[in-house]
């Protein structure tokens, strides 16, 4: 395992509350902040938006968080004013422990949608949870922990960046699809930034991250990712700022693929790089377009080079473009260029899906100056098991 890199001036836990039925299962997790932090969010789009999301939306962003509480289990989505109130109760449970104000608390929650909270169990949990918090490695694994429902492990990503530190962790294996995706992200730095630099930080990280990954293209309910720089390091302008963005990005992009690689049922990772276009937002529609074809990622899954399913994918995105505009790669294969297919291994291109995890389709326009690169992963008998049987 790699060397994680903590921010200072955080404290963490993660407790099993009982949320969950499995015994001793992780599902509670707390953020603290030593100081009030700047803090900022970007969050679903989804219009059936989970109670969390509204409360937390509704206080980013701001220069004086101090704490995030995480519930793992329960999405409390769907779940209409109690949803609301139980919410705004959770924040409050964490303020009351923190003497401080509940608007300074943010809050997540991911799970099974529709289900009251069980607020009985966060009673007691919440205060247990902040009692316990405290610093080091051990204390961050429990909360990365905590934040997990089918993922198979924990995903962080940490940077160094000259005398400033980035902590981030994430959950997320289904239920991925732009804008975000089932998934939660929380990205710590002891950087001082101010807070309306942070949020705009994190909308570019997040659009180039974790808004550019999709296992089946649903947007969750739930979908939260948080910034927050609490200034116990250095204040930081100018090119120092633009520094710790590109950092921020390269944390982002980091669990951004760390959740395709988990995706539930996953066989293959698929790398979609489309260059060329008019724009950045055509060269995404593009990508966006092939990562959600259904016969794209079946295709991938049984080790078959069809790469007229990528094209076709790409015809009906929406983008205008003539065919001769078009030149398709699989790894190293060039399989169509400038609207003519070419003469290649079939059996080459299969092995090259059949003995690759990873792999590589790129699409070459002559448009312009637009790209983007996407991920996502196959789709197989398994992601259909887990998802059939989800909640019985």
């Amino acid at each position: 395992m790699n060397e994680w890199h903590l921010a200072s001036g955080y404290r963490f836990a993660g407790i099993a509350s009982g949320l969950r039925s499995e015994p001793d299962r992780r599902d509670l997790a707390v953020i603290i902040s030593d100081a009030p932090a700047a803090a900022a969010g970007v969050f679903t789009q989804n219009r059936v938006c989970a109670a969390p999301v509204q409360v937390s939306r509704a206080r980013l962003p701001r220069a004086d968080a101090r704490a995030i509480v995480v519930c793992s289990g329960n999405a409390n989505a769907c779940t209409g004013e109690q949803g609301l109130r139980d919410a705004r109760r959770m924040t409050e449970l964490v303020a009351d422990e923190l003497q401080c104000s509940p608007e300074q608390v943010l809050v997540a929650s991911t799970g099974v949608i529709g289900r009251p909270l069980p607020m009985p169990i966060l009673e007691a949990g919440i205060p247990q949870a902040i009692r316990a918090a405290t610093t080091g490695r051990d204390a961050f694994s429990h909360a990365a922990h905590a934040i997990l429902t089918t993922d198979t492990g924990t995903k962080v990503a940490t940077r160094r960046c000259g005398a400033i530190t980035l902590t981030g962790f994430a959950k997320g294996a289904a239920m991925i699809g732009p804008n975000l995706a089932t998934m939660l992200g929380f990205i710590l730095t002891d950087a001082a930034v101010h807070p309306s630099d942070l949020q705009r930080i994190l909308k570019i990280a997040a659009e180039q991250s974790f808004n550019c990954i999709s296992v089946e293209g649903h947007t969750s309910t739930n979908d939260s990712v948080f910034l927050l720089a609490n200034g116990s390091g250095p204040r930081l302008a100018g090119a120092e700022l633009e520094a710790l963005a590109l950092e921020v990005r390269h944390v982002c992009v980091e669990l951004a693929r760390k959740i395709i690689i988990d995706a539930e049922g996953a066989e293959h990772i698929i790398t979609i790089e489309v260059d060329g276009c008019r724009t950045d937002a055509d060269a995404r529609q593009i990508a966006k377009t092939i990562a959600e074809s259904a016969l794209v990622k079946t295709a991938v899954f049984g080790n078959d080079p069809n790469w007229g399913r990528v094209v076709s994918a790409a015809g009906y995105s929406g983008v205008a473009f003539e065919e001769k505009d078009l030149s398709l790669w699989m790894g190293d294969m060039p399989l169509y260029r400038a609207g003519t297919p070419l003469p290649f291994d079939s059996a080459a291109a299969s092995s090259y899906l059949k003995h690759n995890r990873e792999v590589h389709f790129k699409l070459r326009f002559t448009l312009g100056t637009g790209r983007c690169t996407f991920y996502t992963s196959d789709l197989t008998y398994e992601y259909v098991k887990l998802n059939a049987d989800y909640t019985t």
